[in-house]
């Protein structure tokens, strides 16, 4: 049986090198991305039986896909498709006051059109968690039901699921996100978002912890997890909030990072981990993925212990 299957658009990212404008680039550099992706591989460096899958066009840049995924240890699934293109990213990287931008360029693509009937749906049925975010059912009306079929079939299966708000402006609205997203919550476990989107997507204001204790209460997750950017993370778990500090660290490339988190956290949850000590190792592998370029943590089991044992436990409940 598998620990953790996850479903969603990986894209390829673009990146020109030391922070050069992509109008006057002459090379870039070229990286798998995509939020369940990250997650997924994340996981699998920490020890988890995982597989990621997805629709991907038959063809050298889909191929790239899959290639990069599965040299990191991943099981890649994808459903192979003759029509609809790769999706890609641009990044610059600038500090203040140009600062870093992202231009998507991800219109047609394959997993746009991605049913949950062509998906692995019995590794959802057979596996101990099920993860996807809340781009998948952004990226359009097909991916929106397909993403509602998914979570349904892993709850009717017996399946955890876990689900990541994962809220972004250029995809959609705050008010389209809550009107689909809430309508999926029936069929998740484990919320995670940020403490941003709760308050601009969800509308649940107060403190972060009236927020979680709000959202636990209001849809019934069975965990919620808040992340608190340089402040850390906490979460709401049988009526209890627990906190965790962020690890000091030096940032090289900080996208990804929440995604490294969520995979950290799932990896120690399935390991047999309580919320308190998925926390702790969700930061640790946060730290560590902001010192590693690209959007995927590349860590193993005792870089994140040797974070955490130089820091200490920075619980609090």
């Amino acid at each position: 049986m598998t620990d953790l299957v996850t479903v969603g658009e990986t894209m390829l990212r673009l990146s020109p090198p030391d922070n050069e404008r992509l109008e006057t680039a002459t090379e870039l550099e070229l990286r798998a991305a995509g939020a369940e992706s990250n997650v997924a591989v994340a996981a699998t460096r920490l020890g988890t039986d995982a597989v990621w899958t997805s629709k991907l066009p038959d063809s050298p840049l889909g191929r790239r896909v899959t290639s990069e995924l599965e040299s990191y240890g991943l099981e890649t699934a994808p459903v192979w498709s003759d029509e609809g293109r790769q999706g890609t990213y641009y990044i610059e990287f600038a500090g203040e006051p140009r600062g870093t931008d992202v231009i998507y360029d991800r219109a047609n693509a394959a997993v746009t059109s991605a049913r949950a009937e062509e998906l692995p749906t019995g590794r959802i049925r057979e596996s101990e968690w099920f993860y996807t975010s809340g781009i998948t059912p952004a990226l359009s009306d097909t991916l929106e039901e397909t993403t509602e079929t998914l979570l349904w079939t892993a709850t009717d299966a017996g399946t955890k699921t876990a689900f990541d708000l994962n809220y972004r402006s250029k995809l959609w609205s705050p008010e389209a996100a809550r009107e689909t997203l809430t309508d999926l919550f029936e069929h998740v476990d484990v919320l995670v978002t940020a403490v941003r989107d709760a308050e601009n997507v969800l509308g649940v204001e107060g403190s972060d912890e009236a927020i979680a204790r709000e959202l636990a209460r209001t849809w019934e997750f069975e965990t919620v997890v808040l992340t608190l950017g340089a402040e850390g993370a906490l979460a709401h778990h049988d009526g209890e909030i627990t906190r965790q500090p962020a690890f000091e660290t030096e940032t090289h490339d900080p996208i990804g990072t929440g995604d490294a988190f969520v995979g950290a956290f799932l990896a120690e949850r399935i390991a047999g981990g309580d919320v308190a000590s998925a926390l702790e190792y969700g930061a640790a592998t946060a730290a560590l993925k902001r010192t590693i370029p690209g959007d995927i943590a590349i860590v193993t089991p005792d870089e994140v212990a040797g974070v955490i044992d130089a820091e200490g436990s920075g619980i609090s409940r």
